[in-house]
């Protein structure tokens, strides 16, 4: 049974910085990538960032420029999504996800599995 955890948000004022982490349990396949998405109040999912669990490739969305990273740690079945440069338009509940696919897509209803999401609020 796959599990994914999310953790980390809160209020932050513009400007500040938040870590979300996701915890997974139950992933198996070489080609696993973890996603972040988030959703804004009243707006569709949209993707934010993604990672390989084997090799480590990143993918980030258009909007992030550079603000975000995205890491895993294999030991402790953890991904992070470090963000940096708040702004009021970050605020949105995010999500983790995974996919089990060989090929990287930003679309979120090709992700099979979702985390229960973690509000993030970003305050001008």
């Amino acid at each position: 049974q796959v599990q994914l955890v999310e953790s980390g948000g809160g209020l932050v004022q513009a400007g500040g910085s938040l870590r979300l982490s996701c915890v997974a349990s139950g992933l198996t396949g070489s080609t696993i990538i973890m996603g972040w998405f988030r959703q804004p109040p009243g707006k569709e999912r949209e993707f934010v960032a993604g990672i390989r669990w084997s090799g480590g490739a990143t993918y980030f969305g258009d909007f992030v420029e550079g603000r975000f990273s995205i890491t895993k740690d294999n030991l402790k079945n953890t991904v992070y999504l470090q963000m940096m440069s708040l702004k009021p338009e970050d605020t949105a509940v995010y999500y983790c996800a995974a996919d089990d696919g060989v090929v990287f897509t930003k679309f979120p209803y090709e992700y099979e599995y979702w985390g229960q999401g973690t509000q993030v609020t970003v305050s001008p």
